[in-house]
């Protein structure tokens, strides 16, 4: 895949999530991949910030990777990867710390003031809502969807009642509220920021 993004480096961002999750979790990287591609759909909005958009819409579940899985929560796993082993930019393991309301999934898991702590909420509501929107409009296999086909997809692959099927139940009106204000934005295509 070609990535048209520099500065913050999503090629470097493709690298390592290519690197952690290609070969143990290859739907998990199909996944990526297309939440990365949603990512380039939207950064003409982004100015700037597109390089980091693009960067943790690749790396957003960099945390599943095996080696990785320290705690068995993604967004915590990989965003303590990304500090502490790459010395990556705060803002990009912010995003993924926080993706996807992931402070809602880590409350069930009794990790909610872990993640707060460590990694506070990114303050651009506009940047964590258009990675809601990448992650939630690609199925796992890296292909466009609608939210709602998302959340149900992923009940259904869960259980709902899993902590993930719990979560995402819970989530599920911030989702589909982020995901109309980004539709929203693209269709009118306002440049933010």
């Amino acid at each position: 895949m070609n990535w048209p993004m520099s500065g913050l480096s999503a090629d470097w961002a493709r690298l390592v999530a290519e690197s952690e999750l290609s070969a143990p979790l290859p739907r998990r990287w199909a996944h990526s991949q297309g939440v990365a591609r949603r990512a380039v759909e939207a950064a003409g909005i982004f100015g700037d910030r597109a390089d980091l958009l693009v960067a943790a819409a690749v790396l957003h579940d960099v945390g599943y990777a095996p080696r990785l899985a320290a705690t068995g929560f993604h967004p915590l796993d990989g965003a303590r990867f990304l500090r502490d082993v790459h010395g990556a930019d705060d803002r990009l393991v912010r995003l993924v710390a926080n993706h996807s309301f992931a402070l809602l999934e880590a409350e069930e898991r009794g990790l909610r003031e872990v993640l707060e702590a460590e990694f506070p909420l990114l303050e651009d509501q506009r940047l964590v809502d258009a990675l809601v929107w990448c992650d939630m409009t690609t199925t796992p296999d890296g292909e466009a969807t609608t939210a709602e086909a998302r959340v149900a997809e992923i009940v259904g692959r869960y259980g709902a009642d899993s902590v993930v099927g719990r979560f995402i139940r819970r989530a599920s009106p911030e989702i589909f509220a982020a995901v109309e204000r980004v539709e929203a934005a693209l269709a009118g295509q306002p440049r933010w920021g």
